[in-house]
């Protein structure tokens, strides 16, 4: 009899979950795991930690749900905080397992922990399933991956590539092994955010998805996306895609879906173009990996240096230039920003403040619901120069900015009032 450990970092789902799949046909014992790490809560060299009461929320309504759609199919949740490497010996001395299976993470903390854990004699099977697109199916190895967005998405296109087929959910679950599950502690929170409307959990997710495309708002993506105010000018599927409540797979699989019914426009390629450029941060981190987390990045230049004092204007919301101080309001009062709004705040910091985009990078982990470690390092590298945009950075104008997106006052309004 195999006993086995299913350890959930950012794929906290049944459906889609090829990882999970293999684990429950795997083994005869199988015990689902979530460790929070306690060195997340701990201040970065920034003084702040890196995950903030927004996220801590929504995490909290995500395990949530896992942990009951695993009981209706006679599982658990083992749900635990510790350093990983202690927890894991720990569960195997209770269980006598040493095989762990877990989706793999491509940024150089999640490959550290589990090279750590192979050291330490488990036998870790990690499985690439974050992208919308099969990385086997690409057109070129990732390690040579063209580093222009354009060339990658022509490449892409002219392959024909859509996504990879999405894999449903385990029909069973293999029995707990025997083994005391903790009682669970609650976050017991709210946003502004994540309220009712927004929660955490695969459910959820796939609510708000179904009433997405029912309600045909993809059609309207490209005219309504660089919109700051309301619930429908852009999905909101990050919340949950950056938790893993649903997957880029199955999103796409629905827009073909649509697409088939409906037709295809501007709005379903833009929204497909949209999760693209995921997969493209995604994927470079096969070919640059720690290169990305270095404060030159990619380039020969070094950064801004950090300046304590234009960082508390900038992350309060009081550098005195009323359309960034309303955008880092809203950020730090709900936990998420437009697209739009985080471009021009990141541009700001960097560009007119003469930031350090690390510093504003790591702002943007302790913030957001959505945070993204792929997502967010590359948008930071690309606005700063830093990563693989051919112009070598991305400046905004405020004052075109403000006068493109918020000509009425209103967002403005609405966050400093």
């Amino acid at each position: 009899m195999t006993t086995a450990i299913y350890w959930f970092r950012n794929d906290l789902r049944l459906a889609d979950n090829p990882s999970f799949l293999q684990a429950c046909k795997s083994a005869d014992h199988l015990l689902p795991v979530y460790i929070h790490q306690p060195n997340l809560e701990q201040d970065t060299a920034w003084g702040f930690p890196r995950v903030g009461e927004h996220r801590r929320v929504f995490l909290d309504q995500s395990l949530q749900e896992l942990r009951s759609q695993l009981r209706e199919l006679g599982s658990d949740l083992y749900e635990v905080t510790g350093d990983v490497l202690h927890v894991f010996e720990k569960l195997k001395a209770q269980t006598q397992a040493d095989g762990i299976y877990c989706e793999q993470i491509q940024a150089p903390e999640e490959l550290e922990q589990v090279a750590l854990l192979s050291g330490a004699g488990f036998r870790v099977n990690p499985v690439w399933q974050s992208s919308m697109l099969d990385a086997q199916s690409l057109p070129f190895p990732l390690q040579e991956m063209p580093d222009v967005f354009t060339q990658f998405r022509q490449q892409v296109e002219k392959r024909g590539l859509r996504f990879s087929a999405p894999v449903d959910s385990p029909k069973s679950i293999p029995s707990l092994p025997a083994i005391e599950i903790p009682p669970i502690n609650a976050f017991d929170s709210n946003t502004t955010f994540s309220g009712s409307k927004f929660r955490g959990g695969e459910r959820s997710a796939h609510t708000h998805i179904q009433q997405y495309f029912e309600r045909r708002l993809p059609d309207t993506y490209r005219q309504t996306r660089n919109e700051l105010i309301g619930i429908d000018y852009s999905s909101k599927f990050s919340l949950w895609l950056a938790q893993g409540c649903c997957s880029a797979g199955s999103i796409a699989k629905q827009l073909a879906d649509y697409e088939s019914c409906h037709g295809a426009n501007d709005g379903t390629y833009w929204f497909w173009f949209e999760l693209l450029w995921r997969d493209y941060f995604r994927f470079l981190h096969f070919k640059y990996d720690k290169r990305l987390y270095h404060s030159k990045g990619l380039s020969k230049l070094p950064g801004n240096q950090f300046d304590s004092e234009k960082f508390i204007k900038w992350s309060s919301g009081t550098t005195g230039e009323s359309l960034i101080d309303a955008g880092m309001r809203e950020l730090k009062k709900t936990g998420y920003l437009s697209n739009r709004m985080r471009q021009i705040v990141a541009s700001y910091w960097i560009y007119d403040m003469r930031g350090d985009w690390q510093a504003g990078c790591a702002w943007f982990e302790y913030q957001l619901i959505d945070y993204d470690v792929y997502s967010n390092q590359g948008n930071w590298l690309y606005i700063a120069g830093k990563g693989t945009d051919p112009r070598g950075g991305r400046p905004f104008n405020v004052a075109k900015q403000t006068q493109d997106h918020d000509r009425d006052g209103i967002y403005r309004q609405m966050w400093l009032t």
